[in-house]
């Protein structure tokens, strides 16, 4: 029996996979190639649990990496281009022992690359099987942010003349300027790190004697590198020609894109320059183009909300609005919706400002209000497209508000954005604008309000306790909560039983105990009842109203619900929800 067939039999008998599961991957032609990779890509075993097994039948000792902070002295033992070329890590020297993860138990020049390296050092060598996120992790030791920069540093030096004399050059010696090696590595490197990182913004932003790099990771910003000051403009003007913006113009606002590949992934950056008091300040929202809008599901929409947006989306006419304040996830729901809707027999156009996610199949336009081109003109041409379903970015003023609710009248599925902090704050900014309530009572099928809270990471979730006056709080809100969707959504729920978790932190999130984030919403399904109170116009709908004639469930509500079910804590909902 081959190693390989000594594996798959350990893993049957360790139920980690079905025998009949195995016998459909077996057909696949990757798995003559590579057994172990073709479950894995699979999605039917854990990494790290195949690796346990894999050293089983190899006789090799297991170790993870992913929670272990290797010192720089004992990683650089194997140099970094040995580390990479055959795939081993040195994580450990103990009493005369260096211990060291390989990959791959059968590549023998990887053991005598080892045997020698350790020979060399008066050194024991000690082999361990690591998985390939373990070597992914301990490779990100060797090439952190600030050491890949410092080098680009170095270099830099050298041109801080030719930096000083910078403002007086022609555009064609700026842009040359802008390309040199240093510069462009500095700029790449802060890049690939965000992207690595799951951040969703880079900020570079010059203080006082330095330029400070943060990056957005799951809506918190956080300094990630500390950049002389005199790199600053230089950095600026290479980020400009990337985005094919004007290198002279420093007195005005600039947006701009620039498209790239990291890791094989196509990544779109929108790009917004501002001029502050003596240098321009750069953002930089990064796009994964080909990772496309996910699920309502995914997104964290559950339980009667969601039933009640899928159900307003098998209708053809009618206005969809989504209410919140910027960064609460608005144009990812939306898209999220149109994707949904997206069919061959439909025909949807975008109104955006500007234009985050290009979806195949999508009519999509971006607004230039400096033209004319707004979302009122916009909307006024769009039906004039034969259009099925219509998104308009957001509803600004009087006039898009109008054409929006005279546009669903006209049998077109309109959906667009609007600033609330709720759901019910949306009829009366509506009727502000001038909507007639008998033309908004007709159309209104359904508002959906919402935040982001960051999620609990899965690597290192433990269970918490709570201060008792937030518990009596908890307690006391579950009680206001409807019922039946708290039968719904908490199933097996137990007042008496209540329990709370958080992230310990741990490699994988970054230290922080959190990874992702997760939708907390209030759907406000605008039926019959409400209708006829919007069309009354006597008075302002309220929580009564609604959760009279509906399972109605505020934000704090939602949020509740989910930090119970472990996807969130209760800080994340204080902080992000307004009670």
């Amino acid at each position: 029996m081959t190693k390989a067939e000594e594996l798959m039999d350990l893993l049957v008998q360790n139920k980690l996979i079905t025998l009949s599961a195995l016998e459909e991957i077996r057909k696949q032609p990757a798995f003559s190639a590579d057994p172990a990779g073709a479950i894995i890509a699979n999605g039917l075993v854990d990494i790290e649990e195949l690796t346990k097994l894999k050293a089983k039948v190899y006789n090799f000792k297991y170790q993870s990496l992913l929670d272990v902070k290797i010192p720089d002295q004992v990683l650089n033992s194997i140099p970094l281009e040995v580390a990479e070329n055959y795939k081993i890590i040195c994580f450990e020297i103990v009493k005369k022992k260096m211990r060291v993860g390989i990959l791959d138990p059968e590549n023998f020049k990887a053991i005598e690359a080892i045997d020698f390296l350790a020979k060399e050092q008066n050194l024991r060598p000690e082999y361990f099987l690591i998985s390939t996120l373990s070597l992914a992790e301990a490779l990100r030791y060797y090439k952190t942010l600030g050491k890949e920069v410092s080098g680009a540093l170095q270099s830099k030096v050298e041109e801080d003349a030719a930096e000083q004399a910078k403002k007086s050059l022609k555009e064609a010696e700026v842009e040359e300027i802008t390309k040199t090696a240093p510069v462009s590595k500095i700029v790449s490197v802060i890049i690939k790190h965000a992207v690595e990182g799951r951040a969703s913004d880079i900020h570079i932003e010059p203080l006082q004697k330095e330029s400070r790099v943060r990056y957005r990771i799951d809506g918190i910003l956080h300094t990630s590198l500390i950049l002389p000051k005199n790199v600053h403009s230089a950095i600026v003007g290479r980020i400009k020609v990337l985005a094919d913006l004007k290198l002279d113009e420093t007195r005005m606002p600039q947006d701009g894109r620039i498209r790239i590949n990291i890791n094989n992934q196509e990544i779109d950056l929108r790009i917004s320059v501002l001029p502050l008091l003596e240098e321009e300040k750069i953002v930089m929202r990064i796009l994964d183009v080909a990772k496309g809008a996910p699920s309502l599901e995914d997104l964290g929409f559950m339980g009667p909300g969601l039933k009640v947006i899928l159900k307003n989306l098998e209708k053809n006419d009618g206005l969809f609005l989504v209410t919140g304040p910027t960064g609460s996830g608005k144009s990812t729901t939306l898209f999220s919706v149109l994707t949904s809707l997206n069919e061959e027999g439909i025909n949807i156009s975008t109104l955006e400002d500007p234009v985050e996610y290009y979806v195949k199949g999508i009519n999509q336009s971006q607004v230039k209000p400096e033209i004319g081109f707004t979302f009122a003109s916009g909307l006024r041409s769009l039906l004039r497209q034969d259009p099925d379903v219509i998104m308009v970015g957001e509803i600004r003023d009087n006039e898009t508000a109008e054409l929006g609710i005279h546009a669903s009248l006209t049998g077109h599925f309109v959906l667009s954005t609007l600033h609330t902090n709720d759901a019910l704050g949306a009829i009366p900014r509506l009727l502000d604008m001038k909507v007639e309530p008998f033309l908004l009572g007709s159309t209104l099928n359904v508002i959906l309000a919402q935040r982001l809270a960051r999620k609990i990471c899965g690597h290192c979730q433990a269970e918490q306790k709570l201060p008792q006056e937030i518990v009596e709080d908890i307690k006391k809100e579950l009680e206001i909560t409807p019922l039946a969707v708290i039968k719904q959504m908490l199933p097996d729920f137990d007042i008496k039983k209540i329990k709370f978790y958080k992230g310990q932190g741990c490699a994988r999130c970054g230290s922080t105990g959190y990874m992702g984030r997760v939708a907390l919403a209030e759907v406000l399904d605008v039926n019959d009842a409400i209708k006829a109170i919007i069309m009354d116009n006597k008075r302002n709908i309220t929580l009564d109203d609604l959760v009279k004639n509906q399972n109605f469930i505020t934000m704090k509500q939602d949020g509740i619900i989910k930090v119970l079910l472990g996807l969130t804590t209760m800080e994340e909902i204080l902080r992000t929800v307004n009670v």
